[in-house]
């Protein structure tokens, strides 16, 4: 182990060097204006927040105007703002309907004005609904559709589901596309032919060509309508057997246009089927493998394999052969860059993966890898390495350990029939080594990794059974357990927040907010529709449905904080973790940095943005 990390710790130096010799591809994001939001808090205090956009120099600073009526625009700061992206307008008289703006200051001089924003009454935008019939509103992501800076919601309306080894029939897929006053832009219906359940459904939602418009991708089928009503393959088709599964026909994957809702690009969904029983579990055999429960798991997610543009990634298996099946879309057209294919039992690459992936640049070369649970596969489509740790349902990749280069894994993991190995392990995300594990044999459903306690240096670690918080040592540090659902960076320090169910928690704080009326989905598991920095500083919102079904709310902090960083949409990592978020079981996403007390500058993302011409300039 002591010669494993010598040569681990001279590849590292050897990469730092090799990127400082070169210029790395930029990656390119969206175009965001302010995000500005203004909200009443007390009485006629309006509390303003609005975005650091990852491409300004570090110098930048803000003024903030407040306008009512055909009066003059008022300049409420004495000095342009520092040290944050907040304001508290202390003398807003409400009767007169202030508007507000910002405008950024470079070297002594002011540019050019933010979108304007009204105030919200409370600490949330309704966005009113047109729900189906016996739906319910369930994950959701965020894109630019119309290029304009500000995001729109792609929300999955779910009927009634089924798991994978559950017989019976499901209701149809929906996903429609609102502005964020409530514009309903379009519905897709997926058909028949798909199958309702948190292990078919997984879509991205991302600008896939550049063009400054986000795109909306995911497996279709015979009967599939896009939005503006035309069918996909062969309606007439039903593939469903006497127990509800889809286990023959055409699969397919489509790119649709996320304005419109418009099938742009169909191919061949890869992998297809195949023999059934060649998913399975340990060996490559697995119960019910037959019934469609092994092949029927899927994952998605996009990634910058070419560090320029995002693919889509469409991926099938992964308690044995686990298939990533990478696709570009650009100028009109899908093409396959590449399929991984780990086989069969014999591969250590079969039956690695987890409920859900997550994708990081791990050897710093500006392009993206994918980490599918105890594996990493490289950009290129081969395999990096595997762990043999197998199968997992909660996975967390960040700047966990900030006293080693590059980023950590942490996982728990799902000891299956036939296996042995740890409930929990920690490892490299660049080399594979396991820095810790433990639970030794224990069947381990959730867990966390994250800056909660800011008298611990970096990440902790909770997950079910450890009776506590841990350090990346696996030393107990705090006796109380913490909720091991979700995450979020909500008060105005730098320790991220516990978010479980419609409830924000402080480790050893106690309540911090409660989203009343509003419900959180998918079971135990007890997630936010989204929850992401698509709306003022760098802290992020949540959004739920309220319990009638018939609204979204996106809920915004009104703490004011003092510390001041880029939205967190420009860092490649987190903006491909909020594409991912909805897949399988959802997790909370992190970014390529450590984020937590004594944590170092942020420094700009190497990005660059596509501003359409009718952004505001």
């Amino acid at each position: 182990m002591k010669i494993f990390a010598f040569l681990s710790k001279i590849l590292c130096l050897g990469l730092v060097l090799l990127s400082a010799g070169k210029v790395l591809a930029q990656r390119q994001m969206e175009y965001l204006n302010r995000g500005l939001v203004a909200v009443q808090i007390q009485g006629d205090s309006v509390y303003l927040s609005w975005r650091l956009l990852g491409t300004e120099p570090e110098d930048v600073t803000f003024n903030v105007y407040r306008k009512t009526g055909k009066s003059q625009p008022v300049k409420l700061t004495k000095q342009p703002i520092s040290r944050s992206t907040n304001y508290i307008d202390p003398k807003a008289d409400m009767a007169q309907k202030p508007v507000y703006f910002v405008k950024p200051v470079l070297k002594g001089k002011e540019q050019a004005a933010s979108e304007v924003a009204s105030v919200w009454a409370q600490n949330y935008l309704s966005i009113p609904l047109k729900t189906p019939k016996g739906y319910t509103p369930n994950d959701a992501s965020v894109g630019d559709v119309d290029g304009d800076g500000t995001y729109e919601i792609i929300l999955h309306q779910a009927g009634r589901g089924r798991d994978t080894p559950s017989p019976g029939f499901t209701d149809e897929p929906i996903f429609q596309a609102y502005k964020l006053d409530g514009t309903l832009l379009w519905t897709i219906n997926l058909g028949k032919n798909i199958r309702e359940g948190a292990h078919y459904t997984q879509f991205i939602v991302i600008d896939l060509d550049g063009d400054g418009k986000t795109e909306f991708a995911c497996k279709t089928a015979d009967g599939t309508v896009d939005g503006t009503g035309k069918v996909i393959g062969d309606v007439s088709k039903d593939w469903r057997d006497a127990n509800g599964k889809i286990l023959q026909g055409p699969e397919f994957f489509t790119v649709f246009n996320g304005l419109t809702g418009a099938a742009m690009a169909t191919a061949d969904y890869l992998p297809a089927r195949g023999n059934l029983g060649g998913w399975g579990g340990v060996g490559g055999n697995g119960k019910n493998d037959a019934t469609g429960n092994r092949s029927d798991r899927f994952l998605a997610g996009a990634a910058y394999l070419d560090g320029t543009l995002p693919s889509v990634l469409m991926c099938r298996g992964y308690y044995g052969r686990s298939v990533i099946a990478a696709w570009d879309y650009r100028n009109g057209k899908l093409t396959s860059r590449w399929v991984f294919d780990s086989k069969d039992g014999k591969s250590p690459y079969s039956g690695q993966g987890y409920h859900s992936l997550s994708i990081a640049d791990v050897d710093q070369d500006g392009k993206d890898e994918v980490i599918y649970g105890s594996m990493v596969v490289d950009d290129n489509g081969q395999g990096l390495f595997t762990t043999g740790l197998r199968h997992g349902d909660a996975l967390h990749v960040g700047d966990l350990d900030i006293t080693r280069p590059g980023l950590e894994v942490f996982g728990v993991h799902e000891i299956e029939e036939h296996t042995t190995g740890p409930g929990a392990a920690l490892y490299d995300a660049r080399t594979g080594e396991i820095l810790w594990q433990g639970m030794e044999g224990e069947d381990i459903g959730r867990g966390v990794a994250a800056d909660i306690d800011p008298t611990n240096p970096g990440a902790e670690m909770w997950f079910s059974g450890s009776d506590g918080l841990l350090n990346l040592k696996g030393e107990k540090i705090g006796e109380n357990q913490p909720s091991t659902n979700f995450l979020v960076w909500w008060d105005g320090d730098l320790s991220r927040e516990l978010l479980n169910g419609n409830r924000i928690d402080k480790y050893n704080a106690g309540r911090l907010f409660t989203a009343i009326g509003c419900a959180s989905n998918n079971g135990t598991k007890s997630t936010p529709a989204l929850s992401a920095d698509i709306l003022g500083d760098w802290r992020e919102e949540v959004i739920f449905r309220t319990t009638d079904n018939k609204e979204l709310r996106i809920f915004t902090t009104t703490i004011p904080t003092e510390h001041r960083l880029p939205t967190l949409m420009h860092d490649p990592q987190y903006r491909m973790a909020i594409a991912w978020q909805n897949v399988g079981y959802n997790q909370p996403p992190h970014p390529s940095f450590h984020i937590g007390e004594g944590m170092k500058p942020v420094k700009g993302p190497q990005i660059k943005v596509n501003k359409p011409k009718t952004a505001l300039q």
